[in-house]
């Protein structure tokens, strides 16, 4: 059963075409890649489906419900967490403050129950020493990661990952895979995974779906991408190794 649909989904910037009816169905618990090159229309769509553009034609529905033009703090109330291509993170504020943002959103909760599920968070992703530490004085790939627990703070039942490897080095991509393969198996988490590291994306996903020049040219299990002649041409290249990532 579908949790989440990109129904036709069209974004023209000006004379640019971002997006061009594309169509994505993510099924619940599943986890999928959407890859591509740079300016293929991958954030385009990650902003649509959360909310923070809206399409010029088609449609986003959430357990089957048209969710188009609902405002993104209501889409994350409703079970749609995200984190974002280039860190956002608040530099005055703690490890924990800044993980508590995503605990409080869904506005039901006193502060002490905003604060322990903050704590839970940590604790789970391996954060928990540096609850109380300036985020400022984190490694760049531990910033990343907090902003990973903020978004789990909003219990989301789809997270939708923008490049989270970015920027990280080949260790913490490692700990970035390990901690995304345990949330899916203690949480059955349904995850959107935005991402160039294609090591990281064969590892983890189950489908992949690819954008070319905001067009959607496949979409399948990863050998079958992998071996698309559309695929290489247009992002992997043909002299791309399989058995190399």
């Amino acid at each position: 059963m579908s949790i989440l649909q990109a129904r036709a989904i069209t974004k023209q910037f000006g004379g640019l075409l971002a997006l061009s009816a594309v169509e994505l169905t993510i099924a619940a618990g599943e986890f999928v890649a959407v890859i591509g090159p740079n300016g293929a229309g991958k954030s385009t769509l990650l902003n649509i489906l959360t909310g923070l553009l809206m399409p010029d034609g088609g449609q986003v529905l959430f357990d089957g419900k048209d969710i188009t033009r609902l405002a993104t703090h209501k889409r994350v109330r409703s079970g749609l967490g995200r984190t974002f291509q280039h860190g956002r993170t608040f530099a005055r504020l703690t490890v924990l403050e800044n993980v508590m943002i995503g605990a409080a959103i869904r506005g039901d909760r006193t502060e002490r129950a905003i604060r322990d599920a903050a704590l839970a968070v940590l604790d789970q992703m391996g954060l928990a020493a540096e609850a109380n530490e300036s985020i400022g004085s984190l490694s760049y790939g531990r910033r990343r990661m907090v902003e990973l627990c903020r978004a789990l703070a909003c219990e989301p039942r789809v997270l939708l990952l923008d490049e989270p490897a970015a920027g990280l080095n080949s260790g913490e991509v490692d700990q970035l895979v390990d901690r995304l393969t345990e949330l899916r198996a203690r949480q059955q988490l349904t995850i959107v995974l935005i991402e160039h590291n294609m090591g990281m994306v064969m590892r983890l996903a189950e489908r992949i779906a690819v954008l070319n020049f905001g067009r959607k040219i496949a979409d399948g299990p990863p050998a079958q991408v992998q071996a698309d002649p559309a695929v290489l041409s247009a992002y992997l290249g043909h002299g791309y190794n399989r058995a190399s990532v």
